[in-house]
């Protein structure tokens, strides 16, 4: 089962000047994302600040989205957890709220090996909700090796992969162990990897990949997927010419911590989404000055 191809963006959770979810603003962004051809939405991932938002706004925010976009685009629920039996709690419930997919990152903080990666993802799957894997090693100290890709390819409902480790090369050999050799036990077709970085897309599609999961898309999502569908499409240069025009600002959205340049930007476009929830804080001036020029060349 392939959940979408193209660009799905990583949403920023809005907040309210008293630090609450702001759910008009969210009605508003998610309205953005469908006018303007975002393939899927993300719900309380990194860049929706999952790590301070409760059970329950995490829940909030996944019924919203899925009464909100009517099977419009997919809606996939960030559920994962480093505490396996709350993942897949909370997996289920995403899953009874109508989300298409879950995003489940690895075991942050206490970690585990790459035996424990499988055992982890395999007790999920239970929840029977298709599942991308989400392996951002800058973020949780933890890498998820090809080899170990390809066992955990096998297992139920998992059905995609968001790589955000940096490593070209090691995306290349996921792609060599789990698509190249295919050994029969799987459909072929069903191997989907996502770009987790937007200064990637274009070497990852160039692969075999299937998107990717922006954060770029918040404030340029027809863009984005653009890049891809050009791709898609065989217009190479074209897809290419989009992705270097915006390496620039893709740098400078990640000149401090995501989501905090992302949602600086928003603001500054008048998108209103508010700040950061703590321990995030605000841009110094010197990045808030660097995002500016790189957004001025755009709006």
């Amino acid at each position: 089962m392939k959940i979408f191809s193209g660009s799905a963006v990583a949403l920023v959770t809005p907040f309210d000047k008293s630090g609450e979810i702001n759910y008009k603003t969210f009605e508003r962004l998610l309205e953005f994302q469908l006018e303007n051809n975002t393939q899927a939405v993300i719900i309380s991932g990194t860049t929706g600040e999952s790590a301070t938002l409760s059970d329950q706004e995490k829940l909030d925010l996944i019924s919203f989205a899925v009464n909100k976009c009517e099977k419009k685009v997919p809606i996939i629920a960030g559920t994962g957890s480093n505490n396996t039996k709350h993942a897949l709690d909370l997996t289920i419930r995403a899953k009874n709220l109508g989300a298409d997919a879950c995003l489940i990152v690895t075991p942050y903080y206490n970690k585990t090996s790459q035996a424990g990666l499988i055992q982890h993802y395999k007790k999920i799957s239970e929840a029977d909700l298709p599942i991308i894997i989400y392996n951002v090693p800058s973020r949780t100290g933890l890498n998820i090796l090809p080899d170990t890709y390809k066992k955990l390819f096998k297992l139920k409902n998992i059905i995609g992969l968001k790589e955000a480790n940096n490593n070209i090369s090691q995306v290349a050999e996921t792609f060599y162990l789990c698509d190249y050799l295919y050994d029969g036990e799987n459909n072929k077709n069903n191997f989907c990897l996502y770009s987790g970085n937007d200064d990637q897309i274009i070497p990852v599609l160039s692969l075999g990949g299937s998107g990717v999961i922006s954060v770029l898309a918040n404030i340029f999502p027809r863009e984005t997927n653009n890049i891809c569908q050009d791709y898609f499409n065989g217009d190479i240069k074209k897809s290419r010419d989009t992705q270097i025009r915006f390496l620039d600002l893709i740098k400078n959205l990640f000149c401090d911590i995501n989501p905090i340049p992302i949602k600086f930007a928003m603001n500054y476009m008048g998108l209103n989404v508010g700040e950061t929830r703590l321990p995030l804080t605000d841009l110094s001036p010197e990045n808030k000055n660097k995002l500016i020029t790189s957004l001025k060349k755009f709006i």
